[in-house]
Formats: structure tokens, sequence, C-alpha cells
């Protein structure tokens, strides 16, 4: 007896979410991030900032399925010259940048920051802002690190919209988690 062909239920694709991003930290917080939300996030790390352009940007992005509700989001620290200009010139992304650097993001979920701070600075204040942080170690979180940030999400979101967007200090990083909860909302009222 010959079996009956699949017929595809007509499921929709779930959106993909690119996370181009440089440091290590910040591909381990996007992970969390994956994690919690359970959303296809995909994360395209170490792509020299120097070098990237809207051709970089699409060649990645090709590697994967797309869908016509895809966003792409630049994850990157201004404390480099001249990143914000060619961050810019990359054409239907979403910037998230954070200045000085991706740790005033972490610091926004323990203290409120409105003065401009230098790298190294913001690092210090980092560690002595809670005890959380205290052995903050680059690239690597703590569950108890895990489980702070996820308690603190929403203060951090609120302290973060205060800010000047690309201004010391700021992070743009909200707008992925807004993204992500939006997603998970729709799609509950597709249900």
């Amino acid at each position: 007896m010959a079996r009956k062909p699949r017929i595809s239920k007509g499921k929709a694709m779930l959106p993909n979410f690119f996370v181009f991003c440089e440091g290590d930290s910040e591909v381990k917080y996007v992970e969390i991030l994956r994690s919690y939300f359970r959303r296809p996030v995909h994360i395209i790390a170490k792509k020299t900032l120097l070098n990237i352009t809207p051709a970089l940007v699409e060649r990645c992005k090709a590697a994967y399925i797309q869908t016509k509700d895809d966003h792409t989001f630049l994850m990157y620290d201004l404390d480099v010259p001249s990143v914000l200009e060619r961050l810019k010139k990359i054409p239907n992304t979403t910037l998230l940048c954070s200045n000085p650097c991706f740790e005033i993001w972490l610091l926004l979920h323990a203290k409120d920051q409105k003065a401009a701070i230098e790298t190294d600075a913001l690092i210090k204040e980092l560690k002595k802002s809670a005890p959380v942080w205290k052995n903050y170690s680059k690239s690597s979180f703590t569950d108890t690190q895990k489980s702070f940030l996820n308690d603190n999400t929403d203060l951090a979101v609120a302290r973060a919209k205060k800010l000047h967007e690309f201004q010391n200090p700021s992070t743009g990083i909200y707008k992925l988690i807004e993204m992500l909860a939006e997603d998970i909302r729709q799609l509950a009222k597709e249900k």
C-alpha cells in the first residue's frame, strides 16, 4: 500500500532576528535573550566593524531561510570614532548602539547612569553597583547574573529610554527586547 504524501499545514515561519555584534559579552547576552524568548535569533558575530557593509550584511543573512518580517540589528559600541556613521549607512537595520560600551546596558539593570562615563570607569561602576556584578567577567554570565538581568529588564528598559540615543551614556539594546516581546504578543493574538 502506497503512503499518502505529506501535506503542509500551512504554518507560517516565525520572523528571524539577525543580530550583528562584535564582542563576546554581546554574543553571550543575545544567547540569553534567545533562550528566554525562544525565537529564531541568529547571532552573527566577529565581523570586523571597519568592514561591515550592506553587502556583507546581506551575504551573512543569505545563509538562512528568510521571511518578509525579518529584523536586522547592529549591536555595536560607540567608543571608536566613526562607528556610528558607518552603521547608519547600512539600510533596513535597527541600531542597538551602546555608548561608551555594552556594559552600560548591564549597569542600567542595577542603577541609573545619566552622566557621561569612560569605559574603564563604567566597568568599575558596574562591579560596585550590585553584589551580583562584583566578579563580572566579559564573555560569561553566571546563573545569578542571568537571573538578575531577567528580574530587572523592565527597569533597565525604562532607564535606557530616558537617555539620549547615541550620546554618552546611552544604549539601544532595549529595542531588541521590545521587538522580541512584541513578536510573542502578535503570535499569541493569531492563535
